[in-house]
This record gives C-alpha cells, sequence and structure tokens, in this order.
C-alpha cells in the first residue's frame, strides 16, 4: 500500500473563484461544459488542482482576444492542446532520427 506524504494541492469552488477573479455560476458552468477539469467529493462540492488556474487565466486570455462564447472555448481548447502535442510529437521524432528542426 502507498500513502501519500502530502496532501494534494486543490482548491474549493470559492477560493478557485476568487484566486481566478470568476464568479463561481461561471466556473460551474465551464466544468459543466467541460472546459475546466474538476473533482468533486462525497458532498458534492468541487475541487480543482492547482494547474486548473493557469488553465482558466488561459480560458480568459482567449474569451477577450477572439470573443469566444464559453461553450466554443472548449473546442479552441481541445485543439490547442492537441497542436501542442503533435509539436511536441514532433520535436522529439525529430531529435531521434536526426532529421531538420522545424521552427
Amino acid at each position: 500500500m502507498i500513502y501519500a506524504l502530502t496532501r494534494p494541492q486543490r482548491l474549493d469552488l470559492e477560493s478557485f473563484a476568487r484566486a481566478t477573479g470568476t464568479h463561481p455560476d461561471l466556473v460551474r458552468r465551464l466544468v459543466t461544459l467541460g472546459v475546466l477539469d474538476a473533482q468533486s467529493d462525497a458532498a458534492g462540492a468541487l475541487w480543482f488542482p492547482l494547474p486548473q488556474v493557469y488553465a482558466m487565466a488561459r480560458i480568459q486570455r482567449l474569451r477577450a482576444g477572439f470573443a469566444l462564447n464559453y461553450a466554443a472555448l472548449g473546442l479552441v481548447v481541445d485543439l490547442l492542446d492537441r497542436i501542442a502535442r503533435l509539436e511536441a510529437a514532433q520535436r522529439n521524432r525529430s531529435r531521434t532520427t536526426g532529421g531538420p528542426q522545424w521552427t
């Protein structure tokens, strides 16, 4: 059996909303749309891992910069993540094969 030495760092809904400068209802809506990842406990309270603060900042930048609605944000975020994974795979493949570096 494995025991964690520390508690995982996470934020409850109110702390997350305060840290990101958003309303808790908006945060709940984004979780429902699948744009933000959250875990719920036995009481049904939402808990957010710390990297979700960065994800929320990205969502806010996309919304402000491109005037996207919240439903479209999920699609855009997924596509951007997929592009980043494909570019990373291409960089790793270029290093292992000795091929040209694409910049």
